[in-house]
């Protein structure tokens, strides 16, 4: 053992202390750097030496081992699953809360008023008959109906466009992410590969899988390949969806959308063409929002609401013109069956896009495929009666200008339970509006659910990995009175050294 040895345990105290100094002054400098993870210098005892004389062992002081992140791989994978539920939850409670609004300001005074004030207009005219102004305010009160109706459904199309667009956007999103997260490991995988820590690349990249999760429900996974020449772990780094790879170390699979015959964008792996089958995220949540049409028991999206809304003004078609109701049976002679004021029959008085009786009555080969040109998006009056108001059947006898018999059996379908299959037209519209408030408010209490959980997990991820600027502070005292210790270690030494060398060199 030489008389510089105690130096080179002090040169090595030095270098310890001092990198421990640079990571402390990394943290605080890092401590508002969102997905910073604290950092620690790990240490550890280099090999003691025998003595010479065999009596014991001697220190040779500190090395450092790595430079290391303080996190929970744990709870990073609690945070991706549960963030996923939130975007998902998060989307559809907006999209049904924006849809909700709609359909339930039709209830306080849209469509509940607008079918009020078509049977009131029908009452008066049933009152007088032969009017005209009657006859001219029920073909404006039966236009604004129509028009109400129209206006509704245009909007749930325009809110099925958006949350479309929406799918398309998160699709490039997910690719951008992905190519990010492909551009780091490589980065990332080539520092450590030569011995370097790559620490911060390592907390972009899961910055980047936050956001991604956030997105898609994703599994990731970073598995040992065997060992580098440098004696560490090959490790390999992917992120799948459902099973398959979005990106598989330094490749990227890439997804595209695929437009379904409705006009909906379906999503599918650009390279096989197979589907993508989402089990969370915003795009499970965009994607339910635009294709869930209630069918099975699955998802009541957008579509499933502008069904209601069809079905509703197809069957009220239907009965007003044919005395047809739900059970396909005719419960009356309808619109059709009356007289008019000009002696006219078989009128129908709802068509759509103001097509008349005859074009309503050949597009179709049966009553079923003839209504089933209806939608609340097109339904109007026939153009018959919107040309010549004397064309409404008010009576149920030729020649009686007076009767408005037929009239008051239309007025009476308002009331009849058994026009819908659940009921009378309100009671019909009215399950719309409970079958939305429900799924709101579901999909509002999973949404805050997975939320709190998020944020709880957030939290303790925080806690563990976050960077305190009183613990650093700690510690930056704690190594700087460590490297002041090395120095006068060193500076004693010196001084022995030194003493012992001269006096020797004196002698």
């Amino acid at each position: 053992m030489n008389s510089f040895f105690g130096l080179n345990v002090g040169v090595k105290s030095l270098f310890a202390s001092q990198a421990a100094l640079n990571t402390i002054n990394h943290n605080i400098s890092n401590a508002d750097t969102v997905g910073y993870s604290r950092q620690v210098v790990s240490q550890k005892a280099s090999r003691a030496l025998s003595t010479s004389n065999g009596s014991g062992m001697v220190g040779t002081g500190v090395n450092i081992e790595s430079i290391v992140q303080i996190r929970n791989v744990f709870l990073d994978q609690r945070y991706w699953q549960e963030n996923a539920q939130y975007g998902e939850y998060s989307i559809k409670s907006d999209s049904l809360s924006e849809l909700e609004s709609l359909l339930s300001g039709a209830s306080d005074d849209g469509l509940d008023d607008a079918l009020n004030s078509f049977t009131s207009a029908m009452e008066d005219l049933a009152n007088d008959p032969s009017d005209d102004s009657a006859r001219s305010a029920l073909v404006a009160e039966g236009s604004a109906l129509c028009e109400y109706l129209n206006n509704t459904y245009g909007t749930l199309e325009d809110l099925l466009d958006e949350n479309n667009s929406a799918v398309k956007s998160k699709v490039d999103e997910i690719n951008s992410l992905a190519k990010q997260i492909g551009a780091l490991n490589q980065q990332i995988y080539k520092a450590e590969s030569i011995g370097d820590t790559a620490n911060d690349l390592r907390d972009q990249r899961t910055v980047l899988i936050n956001q991604l999760s956030g997105i898609a429900d994703i599994e990731v996974k970073e598995v040992s390949n065997g060992t580098l020449a440098n004696g560490k772990k090959d490790l390999r780094f992917s992120v799948k969806i459902n099973g398959v790879s979005l990106v598989n170390h330094f490749s990227v699979n890439e997804l595209e959308c695929s437009e379904n015959s409705d006009g909906t964008y379906g999503v599918q792996w650009a390279e096989t063409g197979n589907e993508v089958s989402f089990s969370g995220g915003e795009i499970k949540g965009y994607l339910d929002m635009c294709q869930g049409d209630g069918s099975d028991g699955g998802v009541k999206g957008i579509p499933y609401y502008m069904n209601q809304l069809n079905t509703f003004a197809r069957s009220l078609a239907k009965a007003y013109n044919e005395g047809v109701y739900a059970d396909g049976e005719s419960h009356s002679s309808g619109h059709a069956g009356g007289v008019g004021l000009d002696e006219s029959t078989g009128v129908r008085f709802f068509s759509y896009e103001e097509k008349s009786t005859a074009e309503l009555m050949n597009n179709g080969t049966d009553m079923d495929g003839i209504y089933a040109n209806i939608t609340a998006g097109n339904l109007s009056l026939s153009s018959d009666v919107l040309n010549d108001t004397d064309k409404i059947a008010a009576s149920s006898t030729a020649g009686e200008a007076e009767n408005s018999d037929n009239l008051t059996e239309l007025i009476g379908l308002f009331d009849d339970s058994e026009v819908f299959d659940n009921g009378t037209p309100d009671d019909y519209i009215n399950a719309v509006y409970a079958t939305m408030a429900i799924e709101t408010a579901l999909a509002s209490r999973l949404a805050n659910i997975h939320e709190n959980v998020v944020e709880l997990i957030d939290s303790h991820k925080t806690s563990i990995s976050g960077v305190s600027l009183d613990e650093e502070t700690s510690n930056l005292i704690k190594y700087q009175m460590a490297y002041s210790a090395a120095a006068k270690v060193i500076s004693v030494l010196d001084e022995i050294l030194d003493v012992t060398i001269n006096s020797l060199g004196a002698g």
